[in-house]
Order: structure tokens, then sequence, then C-alpha cells
């Protein structure tokens, strides 16, 4: 396969990517690659058995199968489109060229006008929270977990703890309980649960799984397979509380301790990152610190719906088309985001304003839960949006819109703010 020249490139072809591709198709585009590592397009959601997808975008509970069918359904026929699956992409550079290799083509190399990186995110594992012990048997990802039984037809063991309360490990407590195994406990290092309040009720809750907050794993036991683990509660600094310790039986540890965006290729093109989302800092178009290089979804920051990942990448779609046809408005100023008092992160990290305005939508999560609190987008001094939400949760990302009338000709730096009403 020889040099080809598209108008947008798009690494990766899960929700994201298929989104992306979709509303640039929708916008103009003419000729658009995505690029896929795996066998199929879809991403991380062909494993994802449960439903409760799509409530937002696609207003219809689907599972995780079903919503990925839904985004590659409405971009399979279009000729525009072109899918290559079973293809890893090795390097993508500044000058928008993109090497990549498949057992199909063999070594490539193809040019964009326009980037998209949806590469998505992958999960910390037991090194990267440095938990002591051996190395035996037993211990996996919660992810890799869940591939495992739902794609693969294994179970990883019968006994089970879990670490961490992520989303991904709620639900395998739930999956595994159903399996006929028995959920011993999940563990979780901070006082407050990390997964969606309904996975919270559907998957541990309903089964009276026990549930440890402000507990870690100071030690797993055996040599060639997991025989069980020590846990112990924190202090407020996170640290092991001596003479707290007991013991928890158990044949098999799943750790769902955290997402990572997916960011090699984003390092190795050299594009400014944000130190918190761990992702590229993107304007609300989604284009970063690199002209004509966009990114999206899961890559940017992680997301708890796929309804919010395929809403960031349709904008990136749209805007990435524009960029590639040269129809793009031009920029009057540059503005700052600032997240500030108990929001943590905030994208998009800057506003490109242009002359007419348009509808900012900012996605945010908070530093730590609470209740009744007030959300506040301000510009220097003015207040261009202001709402009070009765509940605030890190594990649940925030979206508003600032509408265009109160974005347009407000160009100073922005804050955005969310504080407990008194």
């Amino acid at each position: 396969m020889g040099e080809q020249l598209y108008d947008i490139i798009i690494v990766g072809g899960g929700p994201a990517g298929l989104s992306a591709a979709y509303s640039a198709w929708q916008n103009g585009a003419k000729k658009i690659l995505v690029l896929e590592r795996d066998r199929e397009a879809g991403g991380i959601l062909q494993q994802c058995i449960h439903n409760g997808f799509g409530l937002h975008h696609f207003k219809e509970e689907l599972t995780g199968p079903g919503y990925a069918q839904r985004c590659y359904d409405l971009v399979k026929d279009k000729p525009e489109i072109e899918i290559l699956v079973d293809t890893m992409v090795l390097s993508v550079n500044p000058d928008k060229t993109v090497t990549a290799v498949s057992p199909a083509h063999g070594l490539m190399k193809v040019q964009g006008k326009t980037i998209i990186l949806t590469m998505g995110c992958r999960e910390r594992t037991r090194g990267a929270i440095r938990i002591p012990g051996y190395r035996p048997a037993g211990v996996f990802t919660a992810g890799a977990a869940q591939r495992m039984v739902n794609m693969e037809g294994y179970l990883p063991g019968k006994k089970i703890v879990i670490l961490g309360s992520g989303d991904i490990g709620l639900i395998m407590a739930r999956r595994m309980t159903l399996e006929g195994c028995k959920v011993q406990a999940v563990l979780e290092i901070c006082p407050f649960s990390n997964g969606l309040t309904r996975n919270m009720v559907q998957c541990l809750y309903d089964y009276d799984i026990p549930l440890y907050l402000s507990h870690t794993i100071t030690a797993i036991h055996g040599k060639d397979r997991v025989n069980g683990i020590t846990a112990a509660k924190v202090d407020d600094h996170m640290k092991p509380i001596p003479g707290t310790e007991f013991d928890i039986d158990c044949d098999t540890l799943l750790l769902s301790v955290g997402l990572i965006p997916e960011n090699e290729l984003s390092r190795g093109l050299g594009l400014a990152m944000h130190p918190l989302t761990n992702g590229p800092i993107v304007d609300q178009h989604r284009e970063t610190s690199i002209p004509g290089i966009f990114a999206a979804g899961n890559v940017v920051h992680v997301h708890d719906l796929v309804d919010f990942v395929s809403e960031e990448a349709e904008i990136a779609g749209k805007y990435a088309a524009l960029k590639a046809l040269e129809q793009l408005p031009e920029d009057v100023a540059d503005v700052k985001v600032e997240a500030i008092d108990e929001v943590r992160t905030c994208v998009p990290q800057h506003v490109r304003a242009t002359a007419d305005g348009e509808t900012i939508r900012l996605f945010m999560r908070v530093r730590k839960p609470m209740k009744k609190v007030r959300l506040t987008v301000k510009s220097g001094d003015d207040t261009l949006l202001t709402k009070v939400l009765p509940v605030a949760k890190p594990s649940e990302m925030i979206a508003v819109n600032v509408p265009a009338e109160k974005a347009k000709g407000h160009h100073a730096d922005w804050t955005v703010s969310v504080k407990e009403e008194a």
C-alpha cells in the first residue's frame, strides 16, 4: 500500500473513532481513513456485554456490543470512509504522516490533511500501584478478566477479591457472582467509591457484596497461585494504619485501580499534555497544541459514559473536517479555561474565540463528593453560567453548555468553579 493522501486519518476504531468518522463525513470530508489495531472495529465495548449504554446518545438502552454496532452501522456503507482493522499504528508525525503495519498491507505510510487521535485508555496494573509480595498466578486487571469471561469463555477463579471500586471492578463483581463465583470483598483506598452510583447499587448492594472504603491491600499471599491477601485500613494520607490488618482468602485478585489515557503516540508527537488528565491539552474543537491534530474521547480524559465519548468525538470529527476543507472561522482570541475551587479538571483547557461566538461545552470532574453545589463559569469578573447541582461526585463527569450569546465577546480568561452552598 503506497503513500496516500486523506482528508482525515483517525487512529483508533472504537466508539470515539467511529463517531468522529461519521461526524467528519456529515461535515463534508471526502476521504477518511480509520486505523484499528484489533481484529474488528468497536473497541473495548465488544467485551462489555452488560446494558446501560446509549441512553444519552441513542436515546435507547443498549449493551456494549449493541452500542458498538450502532456506531459501526453509521459508517459501514460510506464509500468515503475506509476502515483498516488488524493495523497497528507505529508513529504519527507533526507533518500528519502516519506509519502503520498490518498483515494485509505490510508496512505503510499515509498522509492526512488532519489527524484525529482516538486511542482510548488502558488499565493501571499491579506494577503501577506497587503491591508487595510474590508474583503468583491469579492477579488480573478487571478488564482482562472481563475479556476472559465474556469473550473467551474462561473463569479466572472462584474466590475473588477486587481492589478498587471503579466501574469495571463493580461490574465484574456482579459478573463473577452471576457465574457462581464468590466475591469475598471489594476494597477501595478512597473514603468514597470511584464508580457510578447505579453500578454501586446494581453490582454491589443488590448482591450483598462487602465494600471496604479507606482500605487497601498490603500483601498478596501465595507463590505459585494467589491463596489470600492482607488488607488494612488507611489514614487520611492513604497510608496503611498498623494494627488494622486482616486476611481474606481468595484464589483471584482483580485490580480496578484506574484508567490511563493511551498516549504513547501523543507523547511521541510532542503534544502539550495536561498533568491531571494525562491527555493532550485541547480547545473546544478538540484541536491539540499541533494545528491540524485533534484528539477525543478517553485519550483526552477518562469518561464514565461512552455517550459522552461519542459526543466529544463528533465535535472533533466536525472541526477536523472543516479544517481539512479550510472552512474553519478565524480566531480572534485564545482564552484559557482554569479549573478552580473543587473542580479538579475541566476540558477543554482553552477556547479559541471567534467573532460570531459558539456554544462551548465543558466537561469537568470535582475533587470530592459533595451535596447541593453551585457551579459557576466566569470570564474575568463576568458570570457566563451558574447552576445548582444536587450532587457532585468525582466518579461522575459534569457536562454543561455555555451558550453562544454568553461566550461571545468574553475574551478574558475563564474560571470554572464548584462550591458547596451554605
